[in-house]
């Protein structure tokens, strides 16, 4: 970041004082159930991409879409309730996983963002023994050693990224070093580097201190707050994470500060703005009007009910044109 972009955002106490079920709509049907929008954009069906082009934009060398693929569905993380997650996990064998990203490539994006698992693992090693063209964006954390890096990079991401609520918990305990020091070992395996968090003002300070990153993954919604800090901070807790209204204005005031591109996640508040189709779009319209043209979304999808695939890239085609 340049000097006069950093000096802007120094003080950030004054800075933030200016800076004012999509998945879920069922619960009861069966793990095995298909909706029938799911089994009409099968890849089979729509192998032929007569959509326009996706809005892309760039992290380091590599062209990205402004819409990525993201990972939480397919790990079983509703951020809801334990039998909404556990149908998710149950759902998303290896080979639907395999079949959903290649619907989403098949509906114009080329990148999607995952976690390194033994179910991942599977999904890429098909993915590329059929030589995929998409791109993997890899969400880590922190590690002793670099063993775990090293067994990461077998799998060919174009980026590792540092886990956002680890993040916050290192952040919050005095220990931003073990971050950096993450980041600092990512570009030694040659890759480009990130750093993800739910707290505005966590992005705010590398982008002060001027960390060498590549990208920034900010989450829209601030849900790794403590029950002493949502008490200090609301004067109350919640039960479970808190999703709050008031919260994107907050992040999204930081990525048009940051230099660095980013990629938002949770726009659609892991399923609590996802009523009705209009309120998919107006989710994602917000998005696009309040990051920079540089940035992107993650957006999870679980597409048992409806279609959500070709829906999301429709808005992203609608909304994110650059």
């Amino acid at each position: 970041m340049a000097q006069n972009q950093q000096s802007k955002l120094l003080g950030r106490r004054g800075f933030f004082g200016r800076a004012g079920l999509c998945t879920a709509a069922a619960m009861g049907a069966a793990t095995g159930v298909h909706h029938a929008a799911t089994a009409a954009a099968s890849p089979a069906t729509t192998a032929a991409l007569d959509t326009p082009p996706m809005p892309t934009v760039k992290i380091g060398p590599h062209t990205i879409t402004r819409l990525v693929a993201g990972y939480n569905p397919i790990g079983g993380y509703s951020h809801a309730t334990p039998n909404l997650s556990a149908h998710m996990r149950s759902y998303f064998t290896v080979e639907r996983t395999v079949e959903f990203l290649k619907q989403c490539e098949a509906k114009g994006m080329n990148t999607f963002q995952f976690d390194l698992s033994e179910k991942v693992e599977k999904v890429l090693d098909i993915l590329w023994g059929e030589n995929s063209k998409l791109q993997f964006i890899s969400l880590h954390a922190a590690r002793p050693t670099d063993s775990s890096l090293d067994h990461l990079m077998k799998y060919k991401p174009i980026a590792v990224v540092h886990h956002g609520g680890v993040t916050d918990s290192f952040f919050r305990a005095g220990k931003a070093d073990k971050v950096h020091d993450f980041v600092k070992r990512v570009h030694d395996h040659g890759v480009l580097a990130g750093v993800s968090a739910h707290n505005p003002e966590n992005i705010a300070r590398i982008a002060d201190e001027g960390w060498e990153l590549d990208l920034f993954m900010t989450c829209f919604h601030y849900v790794t707050r403590t029950q002493d800090e949502m008490e200090k901070e609301l004067g109350f807790a919640t039960y479970g994470e808190p999703f709050l209204q008031s919260d994107p204005p907050k992040m999204t005031a930081v990525v048009r500060q940051v230099d660095t591109p980013c990629l938002g996640f949770k726009i659609l508040a892991a399923g609590r703005r996802c009523a009705s189709s209009a309120a998919v779009g107006n989710a994602f319209q917000y998005a696009f009007n309040n990051i920079k043209k540089t940035d992107g979304v993650i957006v999870g999808m679980f597409p048992v009910y409806k279609d959500e695939v070709s829906e999301n890239a429709g808005f992203a085609r609608e909304h994110g044109k650059v």
